[in-house]
């Protein structure tokens, strides 16, 4: 049966080029152009519009990705071709030319992002309804943060927790959702391990030419584990002809020092991107020394008949040590984590016709695990602030390893239908289908057991865009064929309104909502596990449904912007262990948790000059267990709030760039959340403090190659603990230099 599926619906996307060359012939009388950026890129999915001497519209289309329109229409005396998008100031021209039209688009202050994660192809933010937030290549360099974790902070909705200091378990948490149903991609190639799982431990920035945030539910397009968000990170290309390259070298507190080199060029069709990057920490704790080297590459080749071929890698190779809740007692004295993740893969694109194009992807992902803890330490007796527990705690010796991989293959068709009238609209049809092949071992050395597991889950995809000069719909709904749960399927729909479009100190003003199901496999443990914590291979998939709605609003000639977001989510099926027996002691994993999660996301961005930058947003979220998976445990019982997600957080980053000069101030704010000691202290510690930290950036440009630059992490000295006795790091100076040619 999946045979069939697969090759029915491979060969309905294959036929597609036949049925569109009905549709590619070009009007008869028609006025075509160019509209680019001021760096001569093209720019898609641009408004184009013929006016006549009145001003009215004769008729409208939108450009396509290589920024070229053709508006079916005969020019008249005194008519005008005007090109808009929101984030750029429109561009317009006499549509009685008689050469081709160029249009340039100049950047507002506030501009806008073109995403690639929200609809599997670049789209402007502005004809999105899903809540999307972008850190680009000028963010990343500007906040000098060593890891991807620490940048998604700086976003709605979002809260990050480290199990203590820098490269130790860190875990992401989105509007309420579970740490493991975000789906995490390096240039569309999947990096979680199977059921979701993904760390963030020793995921850094370096070599990252952006990472773009989905919040909601985007099953639809990415089927298993998007249940929450999709985190994607794409790799840096050359930015010019030539050759590029540098390298930068810091040092600071902690016996922290970070260093890296690079080189990129471009000539011809050929363009290539390399980097290597180690960085390495004491820590605040004995035991807790992290360790991480980063390797990087990407290369991309022009072919004839308009299409491409580029291959990237990646590989990150950290090791910490891990101590323990070392604010409740006695570190650890040899306990470590050590990780080996690599990702390669080979992407194929094509431009078949102006209105159709297709992409295939290639992708495998490693990673290989260890957990050891060699040595017995001596009992201890935790305490913490007048909190002591009633009995001792022993160190259980350990070795354990995992070993991981994922082959990704996938295939997308982009179909373009554009017509005569502002009234039909433009559409685009994208069809994917997705293969994923699970693979993975997991091996107690101790025990001497060993755990084989293997899925093959197949997805199919199918999406809807329609574009109106005012409305922006999405319409899409995917097939998840998995080995575990068999099909399923998991629409989304969204629409974005431009309810008034003007300029001055009231801008356009944007209404937008969406709604979809996410859907998560279960985890190899929960699946294949032996006793006593046994697997259950008739798991049912974890499900979600989320439905958001919001307003965004523009003021003072695109200087500031203000977004308000409401969310509702429900998550149902949520996988846990049960006792099933206490002689012999056996549990096994069932469908057993109900959630929800509620709230407001409000975002500010502000340029009241050139050179000064605000961005700020604040996120209320009312969570509520609705049936526990521990019901008899005070942290984890129905009604309480979801554990270790604040009810009340948020985020600040000041940015003034003068000259030569940088300085950079962001903050986050935690405020107080549902944790545990885990300790067994008396009374027991069942919520978590809030706390601020604040960050202070900033560099000086001695020349064109050479530039100076410091950071100062929590500026303020905070004391305070991410999840309850892992203690953070205090206040602690970066200082480097970055050479570059």
């Amino acid at each position: 049966m999946r045979t069939i599926l697969f090759r029915s619906v491979l060969s309905l996307l294959i036929s597609l080029p036949s049925v569109s060359a009905v549709h590619a012939q070009p009007a008869r009388d028609a006025i075509a152009g160019i509209v680019v950026d001021r760096d001569d890129r093209p720019v898609g999915r641009v408004l184009v519009s013929v006016t006549d001497v009145q001003g009215h519209t004769l008729a409208s289309t939108f450009t396509g990705r290589d920024g070229r329109f053709s508006v079916p229409v005969t020019a008249a005396p005194g008519c005008r071709v005007t090109a808009s998008l929101a984030g750029f100031a429109s561009a317009g021209a006499s549509c009685e030319r008689n050469q081709e039209m160029r249009l340039t688009l100049a950047v507002a202050p506030i501009h806008e992002a073109v995403v690639v994660t929200a609809t599997r192809d670049e789209t402007p933010a502005s004809q999105l309804a899903a809540s999307v937030t972008v850190f680009d290549r000028q963010a990343i360099d500007r906040r000098q943060t060593p890891l991807v974790a620490d940048l998604l902070r700086q976003a709605p909705g979002v809260t990050v927790m480290h199990t203590g200091a820098l490269g130790t378990q860190t875990s992401l948490f989105v509007r309420g959702g579970e740490s493991n149903y975000n789906k995490v991609l390096l240039d569309g190639i999947p990096l979680n391990e199977p059921g979701g799982v993904f760390y963030f431990n020793n995921v850094t920035s370096e070599n990252l030419d952006r990472v773009e945030l989905v919040r909601g539910s985007q099953s639809a397009l990415f089927g298993s584990d998007a249940m929450a968000s999709v985190v994607q990170m794409f790799t840096r290309r050359a930015s010019r002809d030539g050759v590029e390259g540098g390298g930068s070298v810091e040092a600071g507190g902690y016996g922290t020092t970070r260093g890296s080199v690079a080189v990129a060029g471009k000539r011809a069709t050929f363009d290539y991107s390399l980097n290597a990057a180690r960085y390495a920490t004491d820590n605040r704790v004995p035991n807790n020394a992290f360790d991480n080297t980063t390797l990087s590459a990407s290369a991309g080749l022009a072919l004839p008949a308009g299409a491409a071929l580029r291959l990237v890698g990646r590989g990150e190779l950290g090791e910490v040590g891990t101590p323990g809740q070392t604010a409740f007692g006695r570190p650890d004295s040899d306990a470590r984590f050590e990780r080996r993740d690599g990702v390669a893969g080979v992407t194929f694109t094509q431009t078949i016709t102006e209105r159709l194009q297709h992409r295939a992807v290639y992708g495998l992902a490693l990673s290989n695990q260890e957990s050891t803890n060699s040595i017995a330490d001596p009992p201890y007796t935790p305490s913490f602030d007048g909190h002591v527990a009633p009995f001792q705690f022993s160190d259980f010796p350990y070795d354990l390893r995992t070993e991981l991989r994922r082959h990704h293959l996938s295939y997308q068709l982009d179909w373009r239908l554009s017509t005569a009238g502002a009234r039909a609209g433009t559409h685009l049809v994208t069809g994917a289908i997705d293969f994923d092949g699970e693979r993975a071992t997991l091996l107690d050395r101790s025990a001497g057991s060993s755990t084989r597991a293997r899925r093959n889950n197949f997805g199919y995809s199918l999406q809807h865009q329609g574009l109106w000069p005012r409305v922006f719909t999405t319409v899409g709904v995917r097939l998840e064929d998995n080995d575990s749960f068999g099909v399923s399927a998991v629409p989304r729909a969204s629409v974005a309104w431009v309810v008034a479009k003007r300029s001055g100190a009231i801008g356009d003003t944007r209404l937008k909502a969406s709604a979809g199901l996410g859907i998560k496999e279960p985890t190899i443990q929960q699946s294949f596990n032996p006793p006593p914590f046994a697997g259950n291979p008739d798991l049912e998939p974890e499900r979600a449904r989320s439905m958001d709605g919001g307003i965004e609003q523009r003021f003072l000639n695109d200087r500031a912007k203000v977004e308000a977001t409401w969310f509702a989510n429900r998550f149902r099926n949520i996988i846990s262990t049960r006792t099933v027996s206490f002689n012999p002691f056996r549990s096994q994993y069932f469908n057993i948790g109900l959630t929800r999660a509620r709230g407001a996301e409000l975002a500010l961005d502000l340029a009241p000059t050139n050179d000064l930058r605000l961005a700020t947003g604040y996120t209320f979220l009312a969570s509520e267990i609705l049936e526990s998976t521990a019901p008899a445990n005070p942290v984890f019982s129905p009604g309480k709030w979801l554990f270790r997600r604040p009810r009340h957080s948020g985020f600040t980053d000041v940015a003034w760039q003068h000259d030569r000069v940088l300085l950079n101030l962001s903050g986050v704010f935690v405020g107080r959340r549902v944790d545990s000691d885990f300790s067994s202290l008396s009374p027991a510690i069942v919520e978590n403090d809030g706390y601020a930290l604040w960050d202070l950036r900033g560099h000086y440009r001695l020349s064109r190659q050479l530039t100076v630059f410091g950071a100062v992490d929590n500026l303020t000295d905070a004391d305070y603990m991410e999840p309850l006795g892992y203690v953070a790091l205090g206040r602690t100076a970066r200082v480097g230099v970055k050479v570059g040619f």
